[in-house]
Order: C-alpha cells, then structure tokens, then sequence
C-alpha cells in the first residue's frame, strides 16, 4: 500500500490508563514554538511577568551566545555575540518552570509528577499570559515530552522492564554493556510524530546511584496549530494519549506494577 493511502490511525481518547502513584516521571514539558510578533522590552517585561505571576518569584534572564569564527590574513579571529531570549521563571517550590522567550514558551512539571489534568491547566495558564503579551498568530509547533527514569536496573534484567529490551546477536550472547536506542514514528492520518529514546544512563558521578533506564516520549506536531483553545485542547488531548500508550506499550506488565497503580 502507497504511503499516501495508508488509514487513519485510530484513537480511543476515552481509554483509561492506569494512575501510577509511584511514576518514574523525571520532567513533563508542554512545549510552544511560536514566534512573537510584539515582544515586549526586557524590563517591560520582566514588569509584566512579575506583576501576573507572583507565585513564580524566581526569574532569571536568558541568553543565547553565538559563536563567530573569521580567518584573516594574521590568524583566525573570533567573535561572541549574546542576545536576550527572555525570562525562566520558577514556581515557589522549584517544580513548575516556565520559559518565556521570543521564540515560544516552554512549560515544565519536576519530580514528584501529580497529574494530567493540574499540569496541563497550569501550562495553558500561563501559556495565555505569554500569548496576550507576544501575540503570536499561530502556533508553529506543539509539543508533550515526558522524561521517565526508571532506578535501579540490572542491564541483564531489561526484560523485566521492557516489551522489545536489546539483546546481543546470536550466538555471541555477550553481555550488554551499554546501549541507546531511538525510534520516530509518523500517525497516519494525523499531524504527529513519535520520537522514543530508550538508553542506560551512567550514575553521574560514578558510584554514587544506581544505573537508571531513561525512557524518553515526545510528541509533536507537523502542522501549525491554531490559537483558539478548543483545537489547542483538543491536540494536547491526542498527544497525551500517543504518549500514554507508547508508554505502556514499551513496559513489560510487572515494570508497570512496579510504580504501584492506584485507582482512578
């Protein structure tokens, strides 16, 4: 079947998932890519952002450094440029953070991860503060990120945790050292993609955690997605449940009951 003609991929956005109360989630982002048409001045808007959101007291200035290489007759020469991108702002307990830059706005939930419905209505709220005050004319790209540690794990054991775990070749049957493995899928019918990262990671520095298994979903759109809430409601609601089901899809029955699902 031509790639063009393939079907629509069906979604049941009233499937439960189940409520871990234990979940191995290390950052949730909701992220905007939408360009600003008037970004205000640094100290307007510091102003601004510190007037609406005094529940976000740390604000710090971010900046991006762009390198300059030359070469001229005497040796190369270097250049540094910095410019202002906008304000990072954190929550009074340090778990939400909110980046608030001409390029977009990016929203993230820290360990302990709550749930859907209180991150989600947190991040359009603030997203409707950075929209009033930039007024982008669309969305360029959305997209729902979720970063799982899982901790400890035993290389040998990955199919414990994993439905696909990485294996040695046959008949070498070596033992696994370290591994990284990424995959991306395009939703026929549908403007998203799925990114999926899966890797080991080393204690850092070394001896002093156990070695993590780093599960990484990201969803995305390949289409702009206009302002109005209810389509903007109505995506982040698709992705969510691209998300959910990648994840337990990629963990094994018993890894899942690991995380101790609690009712609801």
């Amino acid at each position: 079947m031509a790639r063009n003609s393939r079907p629509t991929f069906g979604m049941d956005l009233s499937k439960r998932f189940p409520h871990l109360d234990r979940a191995p989630i290390v950052e949730a982002v909701i992220h905007w890519r939408a360009r600003s048409a008037t970004m205000p001045q640094r100290e307007m808007l510091r102003e601004r952002l510190t007037g609406r959101l005094p529940d976000y007291p740390t604000l710090q200035s971010q900046q991006e450094v762009e390198f300059e290489g030359q070469v001229r007759p005497d040796g190369a020469a270097h250049a540094q440029r910095t410019h202002w991108l906008g304000f990072r702002l954190e929550s009074a307990d340090g778990l939400y953070i909110a980046q608030f830059t001409r390029n977009g706005f990016v929203f993230s939930r820290l360990a302990p991860y709550e749930d859907w419905g209180r991150f989600a209505k947190e991040a359009k709220r603030l997203w409707q503060i950075h929209a009033e005050l930039t007024e982008p004319s669309e969305i360029e790209r959305l997209g729902v990120r979720f970063i799982n540690r899982i901790t400890p794990v035993d290389l040998d054991e990955l199919g414990e945790i994993l439905t696909l775990p990485p294996r040695c070749p046959s008949p070498l049957q070596l033992p696994l050292d370290e591994f990284l493995h990424r995959s991306r899928f395009d939703v026929p019918g549908r403007p998203y993609r799925l990114n999926i990262i899966q890797t080991a990671q080393l204690p850092t520095p070394p001896g002093t955690d156990a070695l993590g298994l780093i599960l990484d979903i990201d969803v995305f759109t390949t289409a702009t997605v206009p302002l109005d809430e209810e389509t903007l409601d109505h995506h982040l609601a698709e992705m969510r449940w691209l998300k959910n089901e990648a994840f337990y899809s990629l963990l094994t029955p018993q890894a899942v009951k690991r995380f101790g699902e609690a009712q609801g």
